[in-house]
């Protein structure tokens, strides 16, 4: 008994078990119902740590993009079955949707609970980042660029370059080098994948002296 609980514990803290086992169950429902057999999902699950809030940011911003980038959707409000539209339909009503985790503003001490962003310069961010993605012109950046941009110091063209790219360029660890050098240490491991599209992309600018 105690062997079999100690398995379960494992697989119950092991997210590529879990979700190994979640889409064998979908695939073969989706199978019966459409009498076919196969492969459901076009490729492997992928896990990817955020360690910063750049690295936050970005991917959160490229998930709810993934209609318009796929040209399923027009607008954020209208892309189905992603965060960003319940968050904008909730901010209609002065709300924020009590199944997501709710923005709290900027870094401070003591951080409460929360995504340290203001949901408003989010919202702002991921409008801005669809127009771009709309429009294919990858060169021109629209000169009113949302704060959260600025207070994160990613540069535009490399924000755009990361709503098309993020899963492609990073595999395990994401952030900035500072944060995936760091990470790195504290795994025992002497270099990661991807540690320098990190520096390239997420990592702030060096400072003028």
């Amino acid at each position: 008994m105690f062997e079999i609980a100690e398995t379960w514990k494992t697989r119950l803290t092991d997210i590529s078990w879990f979700m190994r086992y979640l889409n064998e169950v979908i695939a073969r429902e989706s199978n019966r119902e459409d009498q076919c057999s196969g492969r459901f999902w076009e490729g492997r699950f992928k896990s990817q740590a955020l360690l910063d809030e750049k690295a936050l940011a970005a991917f959160m911003a490229y998930v709810d993009l993934n209609p318009i980038h796929a040209k399923m959707a027009e607008t954020p409000e209208t892309s189905d079955h992603t965060s960003i539209k319940q968050r904008i339909l909730s901010a209609k009503q002065a709300q924020q949707p009590t199944t997501l985790l709710p923005f709290v503003g900027n870094p401070k001490e003591p951080m409460p609970t929360g995504l340290p962003f203001r949901l408003e310069d989010y919202i702002d961010l991921v409008d801005w980042s669809g127009r771009c993605l709309r429009n294919d012109k990858r060169g021109a950046i629209n000169e009113k660029l949302p704060p959260i941009l600025d207070r994160l110091q990613i540069d535009p063209k490399q924000w755009t370059y990361l709503n098309r790219n993020f899963e492609s360029r990073f595999k395990s660890l994401v952030g900035t080098g500072h944060s995936v050098r760091t990470a790195c240490e504290q795994l025992g491991k002497s270099w990661v994948h991807g540690v320098r599209e990190c520096e390239r992309l997420l990592s702030p600018p060096p400072a003028i002296p």
